[in-house]
């Protein structure tokens, strides 16, 4: 018997405007086809297809993750789709990883670098169990220190706590017109890497922070969440000319 992502029936008695609830639950092999009903201690289900959040929100953590919110900003802004090249510094998890993974498809590649091991043993776990471990190359470096053995990529994500010390051999990695990205937690690190990126030739370089909040809906009463996902992390991004 295999698990499979499924939503719960509204006659489950939960509240029906509040929509599919994402389970998981044991489901029988025959029975866990996309849009196959099947019932489990009293509640009705239906096997869906675990969508690229569904398979977040199972993510085996370890490090603090890239949330959905600014992989998605990354996946825009530097461009990434089909048949691209690209790297991150800094596996951590894999959430990232993943997300790189699913946007570059079959046709492309991902090389993720982490200088510890347990890290790397994590990510690659966690993009086995996704299916996509044969688009990722799993690498243990220290690219502080050794750089990037990968060359003319599309774009270079990097997740470090200094990556202004990493922006040259990230610009020596990235093909003309790639991306750079850079992820920081805080505003002196982020002044750094732009400041760093400027003076090695990117351009334009600019800076943002995406803020998510949530509405409630109901009728003649949608109002905004009193709660809401707002700093994680600010997002640098420049192009490699020349």
């Amino acid at each position: 018997m295999r698990r499979a992502p499924i939503r719960s029936s509204p006659r489950s008695g939960r509240d029906p405007d509040a929509g599919p609830r994402l389970v998981d639950r044991p489901c029988p092999p025959h029975r866990c086809g996309p849009g196959r009903g099947f019932a489990f201690l009293g509640t009705t289900y239906t096997a869906v297809r675990p969508g690229l959040s569904d398979r977040l929100a199972r993510l085996k953590r370890g490090p603090q993750i890239v949330t959905g919110k600014d992989a998605a900003q990354i996946i825009f802004r530097a461009g990434i789709g089909p048949g691209a090249s690209v790297a991150e510094a800094g596996s951590g998890s894999g959430a990232l990883t993943l997300v790189l993974a699913h946007a570059v498809g079959p046709t492309g590649s991902v090389v993720s670098y982490d200088r510890r091991a347990d890290f790397l043993r994590a990510a690659r776990a966690n993009a086995a169990a996704a299916g996509w471990a044969e688009r990722i190359r799993f690498v243990e470096r220290d690219v502080v220190v050794e750089g990037l053995d990968a060359t003319e990529l599309d774009a270079v994500v990097l997740d470090l706590p200094e990556p202004w010390q990493v922006v040259a051999a990230a610009r020596a990695a990235l093909a003309p017109g790639g991306y750079l990205v850079t992820y920081s937690p805080t505003y002196n690190q982020l002044e750094r890497s732009v400041r760093e990126m400027r003076s090695a030739g990117f351009g334009p370089v600019d800076a943002e922070e995406v803020l998510v909040r949530a509405l409630h809906v109901g009728e003649g009463g949608t109002r905004p969440d009193f709660e809401m996902l707002g700093h994680t992390g600010f997002l640098a991004f420049g192009r490699r000319r020349g």
